[in-house]
């Protein structure tokens, strides 16, 4: 992966306003299309990108890291508000295009590549380019802010909570589906493996609720705003988040599967049936339940004993 240099036009280029008949003829002038492989949807809505932009709550001491520079209509408003924005593109027909109109910008940096080296590790570079942003300005807080391609948008953030570095936090566009596992309650159909995880580090919130008919192409799913605020406390009592994770991971391949069963069948080697129930009820919890069934303190205690 390599850093893009930018075309050398003006700086103080205005932020595009990204409506619909502005991508037509973007998209005509260029000969682009979106790419259905890649998650490309684009945000036709301006209000809604000013909502993205203001639950940033951006100010110059802010690295912000955005995922799908996409046209760059984002990047210029991010790169208005905050201290460095670095936006990564996956897209090499696109990657060109956005530079061309956000422009020359002391406090962006341009990188055409994924944002994930694998599904469970973040791009290196993408970091050591984000470090480097923050302290060529002077920065004090990370944040992700991004309409995330909906393919990437699970992994992205976990990483980033798991193993990424501190991040102040995260307002970012993902499917309505990941909103509500992101967000769910105990004993809920969408709860499962990610809600723990990031509920158990993090406080999260849906700001709102976006339908298809706000992207172009239209997506076949409504989508979200959500902010992620890392919670220092929380992921204290969790203690070695890598490790709950993989615990997580685990117990949930098995989800149909109820605890004892699940805890004796474990993908890291299988455990007596035996041994499994009496500290089961050495925690008090009833090995009969299946793990959605657990709350996240009553997860916390079983990964302690068994993770």
């Amino acid at each position: 992966m390599r850093k893009d240099e930018p075309e050398e036009i003006e700086s103080n280029v205005p932020s595009p306003r990204q409506t619909l008949s502005y991508l037509n003829r973007l998209f005509s002038a260029h000969g682009l299309e979106a790419k259905s492989k890649l998650g490309q949807n684009f945000l036709i809505d301006i209000n809604l990108v000013d909502l993205i932009v203001r639950e940033g709550d951006l100010g110059p001491e802010d690295a912000v890291l955005e995922v799908g520079t996409g046209t760059g209509s984002l990047t210029a408003k991010l790169a208005e508000r905050s201290g460095a924005v670095v936006s990564i593109e996956i897209d090499s027909s696109l990657a060109p295009v956005a530079r061309q109109i956000v422009g020359i910008r002391p406090n962006v940096t341009f990188i055409h590549g994924d944002c994930l080296e694998r599904k469970s590790l973040l791009n290196p570079d993408m970091l050591a380019a984000w470090e480097a942003a923050m302290a060529k300005q002077g920065c004090t807080s990370r944040k992700l802010i991004a309409n995330l391609p909906y393919v990437i948008a699970t992994p992205l953030i976990s990483n980033l909570l798991v193993d990424g570095p501190n991040i102040e936090r995260m307002v970012v566009m993902v499917q309505w589906e990941i909103a509500e596992r992101l967000r769910a309650s105990v004993s809920t159909k969408d709860y499962n493996a990610l809600s723990v995880l990031v509920q158990s580090i993090a406080d999260v919130e849906t700001i709102r609720k976006v339908l298809p008919g706000n992207f172009y192409p239209r997506p076949k799913v409504d989508s979200a705003i959500v902010r992620i605020i890392p919670n220092a406390a929380k992921r204290k009592l969790v203690g070695d988040v890598p490790k709950f994770r993989a615990f997580l991971r685990d117990l949930y391949i098995h989800r149909r599967k109820n605890l004892r069963s699940a805890l004796a069948g474990s993908p890291r080697g299988r455990r007596e049936k035996p041994d499994v129930d009496a500290k089961l009820k050495a925690l008090d919890i009833d090995g009969t339940l299946r793990a959605e069934s657990l709350d996240i303190p009553q997860h916390l205690r079983l990964a302690e004993v068994f993770g």
